[in-house]
């Protein structure tokens, strides 16, 4: 079961946030925001083999098991979120938020989309980012459409 734990600082001052709590607060935000849009834009694979072109940066945030796995998309930026556990990796925002100015574009890829989902909310609404974008279907798509990926 996913456990996203104190690392993030809004979570951090509430004492060591476990996932029960913490999926029920995003369940409530996902059921009131149901019919509205994301405040992050999603993206498929169309659109983000554009912006690739374009240079824009992509982190792939799954863990180094995945990569090995299936590959990586050329250029991303390896940098995992959360561990096997659901905790957050201690070092994920500082090392994100040196390498990222919030008024950048940034995409985010993970394998199917969810986990993606999830930081890219964080970071738009509590974080102040301003062009986050989330593949949409994951890596599994991109590969189900045969993009390439470069294996480790």
């Amino acid at each position: 079961m996913l456990r996203i734990d104190a690392h993030i600082p809004a979570l951090a001052k509430r004492s060591n946030v476990r996932l029960p709590r913490f999926c029920a607060v995003v369940l409530l935000l996902t059921s009131l925001s149901a019919c509205s849009e994301p405040p992050y834009n999603n993206v498929g694979n169309a659109q983000l083999q554009t912006m690739l072109e374009q240079n824009i940066q992509i982190y792939d945030i799954r863990r180094p098991e995945e990569w090995l796995k299936t590959g990586v998309i050329e250029g991303s930026e390896l940098l995992t979120f959360v561990d096997r556990g659901g905790r957050v990796m201690p070092d994920f925002l500082k090392r994100f938020t040196a390498a990222t100015d919030k008024h950048d574009p940034v995409i985010l890829i993970c394998r199917t989309g969810s986990r993606t989902s999830t930081l890219a909310r964080y970071l738009v609404e509590q974080m102040g980012f301003t062009q986050v974008f989330n593949v949409r279907d994951g890596i599994t798509h991109w590969i189900r459409d045969d993009r390439p990926v470069k294996q480790l």
